[in-house]
């Protein structure tokens, strides 16, 4: 079963990711905090997509934040924004990735790489609707579906205080956990096909073929 994204659909015939697809467009309709986790690799951002197109949001922003690319002392000003002379260098006001996403979808991968002091400020987002801007005195309604994913074991990283309790919970409201290619090994004839017919150059040449030893 393909589901069809024009960008990057969901290749597979596998029972268990058909499952997580299914739960995923149930979760689409909703506005409740989706939790996605799995190996590097999995599809944790097609899978987040493929929930903001399905959902009444599909017309609105789907932004995505790689929290483990950006550095710590950036990434608060990153997400909520900063006003002009918030700090060093903060020549002119910017607006934050949270109010980017108003009414739409907001992507915070590698969730667990967060730092603890902005876990508490996420906290706040999720349950006041609300974000301030680095040194603003005044808070800013947001309406927006946050989606987290990381690669670890969340309950794990929180059990070992390197995550806020609360706030797991309050992302964990649906979770999804996409099974590794390793343990779906059927689908790796359906991912090649599709490979070889998106990179083929088209025309009238015939696509090329993959024997079943190679396989």
């Amino acid at each position: 079963a393909e589901t069809q994204r024009v960008e990057r659909p969901i290749v597979t015939d596998d029972p268990r990711m058909l499952q997580v697809i299914d739960l995923a467009k149930e979760a689409a309709s909703s506005k409740a905090t989706v939790l996605i986790q799995g190996e590097s690799g999995t599809g944790k951002e097609v899978l987040a997509r493929h929930i903001h197109t399905n959902s009444p949001r599909n017309m609105q922003p789907f932004v995505a934040v790689n929290c483990a690319a950006i550095p710590e002392g950036l990434l608060e000003s990153e997400l909520f924004g900063h006003e002009k002379g918030a700090f060093t260098g903060a020549i002119t006001k910017q607006v934050g990735k949270f109010e980017w996403a108003h009414r739409g979808t907001i992507l915070l991968d590698e969730i667990s790489e967060m730092p603890l002091p902005l876990q508490a400020k996420l906290l706040r987002v999720l349950q006041e609707h609300e974000i301030e801007r680095v040194g603003a005195h005044k808070p800013v309604p947001v309406d927006l579906r946050i989606i987290a994913t990381t690669n670890r074991r969340l309950k794990d990283h929180t059990a070992a205080g390197k995550f806020r309790e609360d706030l797991y919970y309050r992302l964990n409201v649906i979770p999804l956990n996409i099974p590794p290619l390793r343990e779906r090994k059927g689908d790796i004839p359906l991912l090649i096909e599709h490979f070889i017919r998106k990179h083929s150059r088209g025309g009238n040449q015939p696509l090329p073929r993959m024997s079943q030893d190679t396989i």
